[in-house]
């Protein structure tokens, strides 16, 4: 749809010390501060591309993006937290697009990990990946929301947009919005306050209290309910055998009647 207007830089609001680079078409956000990184780039890069052609998502999911639909968006960070707590990055991430679009009045929810929904069908994903550069490891941070498009341009039929469940929000506005949720939580990450993400994380979080069922990476799979987040972000589903902590995995939500 040619009538989609552009990200207007005029008026985004960015948090202090990030710069924001805007592109008309990318591959990948993801791809291109990875490689932003590996030049030298510093933490706070933001790379959106108004066209992302070759999206891609847990287990290499690729898909594209119709120009100005959607809000596809990378991030690059340099955690000093310990390495054992960088696990919570995907999921404050994710908890910090849900409250972005809170804020713009769409009642987004979370499916564990990361998803972001809206009546219970999927509105955004998150993608965080670790790289290795010459003074450290970084992590690039990719969310994707959809926000314009259409019924026929959603790329699953579980997936949903703004637009299609009737909430009109202005790309740049979510755009700011999302930055300025990210860094917050960033911030209170590198404070170490994990008990209060883990409490607000589970507060947002769909999944907890739901039956579900979890497509392992093992191939096996495990249903019953989900009972909360342990400190290390895992979901914590009470099946058959007890409760397990699954670090990994593909939620499905059992239909609420």
């Amino acid at each position: 749809m040619t009538d989609r207007p552009p990200l207007d830089l005029d008026r985004l609001v960015t948090p202090t010390d990030w710069s924001v680079e805007v592109l008309d078409e990318a591959p990948s956000t993801n791809a291109v501060v990875a490689d932003r990184a590996r030049s030298g780039a510093g933490e706070g890069l933001v790379v959106v591309a108004e066209h992302q052609t070759a999206g891609r998502g847990r287990l290499d999911r690729t898909w594209e993006t119709p120009a100005r639909s959607a809000l596809t968006v990378s991030v690059l960070l340099t955690p000093r937290a310990p390495a054992s707590d960088w696990p919570w990055l995907p999921l404050l991430t994710g908890y910090a697009a849900a409250l972005a679009l809170r804020r713009l009045g769409a009642p987004a929810a979370l499916k564990w990990p990361n998803d972001v929904l809206l009546e219970d069908r999927k509105l955004a994903g998150i993608l965080t990946e670790r790289i290795e550069l010459a003074g450290g490891p970084a992590v690039v941070v990719g969310i994707g929301i959809n926000v314009g498009m259409t019924a026929d341009e959603l790329p699953l039929e579980t997936a949903t947009s703004l637009a299609v469940e009737g909430y009109d929000v202005d790309r740049t506005e979510l755009l700011s919005a999302l930055l300025e949720r990210l860094r917050t939580e960033y911030d209170a990450f590198e404070r170490g306050e994990l008990g209060a993400l883990r409490t607000a994380y589970a507060g947002a979080c769909a999944t907890v209290g739901r039956e579900v069922r979890v497509e392992l990476p093992t191939g096996s799979t495990l249903s019953g309910e989900a009972t909360g987040i342990d400190e290390g972000g895992r979901l914590l589903v009470a099946g058959p055998d007890g409760v397990v902590p699954v670090s990994a995995g593909d939620v499905v939500h059992a239909t609420i009647t």
